[in-house]
């Protein structure tokens, strides 16, 4: 996969723009990000995990309602995603799962070092834990559509990554409904290595490349109608 030539400085953008568009939480002390810098974040750093749920919402509330899940009031959104957000950050404290809120949206990004061991999709054993925390805090907020999504470095061909990615996001969906997430509330997407986040040219950067990464976006009402 070619790089641009000006690759290097996209990972210091992006952390000037987070820096600038944080605000700390009053309750937990955590940064997480301010709605004013949700624009210069997806221009920054890609806007893929800011566009609209896998499958889109029409097909996927259908699941939902079938299930019997329903749907967050207008109102309550915000304080039901703080709640959320404020769990899963006490929850996975301490690991290497990052917790970012774009919006009413939370992105769990779960580097595969931690998740896969490489050239795998099996969830590795001392990860599960981490998973099972997770699992559990989407259980019990259950009106929220989960995404999981896939990605790997550059290393090998194209087919070969894209199928990797899809296979470790189906593996993280699949753990985390036998954990007892509704199965209603999920879709995967593997992107291979096309949505990088570092440059591919340093054992650290495809490092960072290889990752999973959980969206939990609110059902709203507006979704039922």
């Amino acid at each position: 996969m070619r790089i641009p030539a000006n690759w290097p400085l996209i990972p210091a953008i992006g952390a000037l723009v987070l820096t600038g568009a944080c605000v700390t939480d009053p309750v937990t002390g955590e940064q997480r990000m301010s709605k004013a810098g949700i624009g210069a974040i997806g221009g920054a750093l890609g806007g893929y995990l800011l566009g609209d749920i896998v499958g889109g919402r029409r097909d996927r509330t259908e699941k939902i309602v079938g299930a019997g899940i329903g749907a967050v009031a207008g109102a309550g959104i915000g304080a039901y995603m703080d709640r959320q957000e404020r769990e899963i950050r006490e929850r996975t404290a301490g690991t290497d799962v990052e917790v970012i809120r774009r919006g009413d949206d939370l992105i769990l990004s779960m580097p595969s070092g931690i998740t896969f061991a490489t050239d795998s999709s099996t969830v590795q054993p001392q990860f599960r834990p981490t998973l099972d925390k997770v699992a559990d805090v989407l259980d019990r907020y259950n009106q929220t559509y989960v995404d999981v999504y896939g990605h790997t470095d550059s290393t090998g061909t194209d087919a070969y990554n894209q199928a990797l990615s899809e296979r470790r996001a189906v593996a993280v969906a699949d753990y985390l409904v036998m954990r007892g997430v509704e199965s209603a509330r999920l879709e995967t997407l593997g992107y291979g290595e096309t949505q990088p986040i570092a440059s591919n040219d340093t054992p650290e950067g495809r490092a960072q490349n290889r990752r999973v990464e959980i969206k939990i976006v609110p059902v709203r009402e507006t979704d039922m109608r």
